[in-house]
């Protein structure tokens, strides 16, 4: 799909079909986007286990 007019496009098309604009992604932007990717899944594990903590300790301190 062009990320500009919506028109479908072959799967390796480097320019839309449609309005003739740029639509490749370069391989680098790919990889980094999966690096993000990975980090945000990362970072939202330590988050929930930072939570775990927080109301595990919450829950000691109640029940002093």
């Amino acid at each position: 799909m062009c990320p500009y007019c919506q028109a479908e496009n072959a799967d390796r098309a480097l320019v839309c079909a449609s309005c003739s604009r740029d639509i490749a992604v370069p391989a680098t932007l790919l990889a980094e986007r999966d690096d993000l990717l990975r980090k945000r899944d990362q970072l939202r594990e330590e988050l929930a286990r930072a939570r775990d903590e927080v109301e595990t300790i919450m829950r000691r301190r109640k029940s002093r």
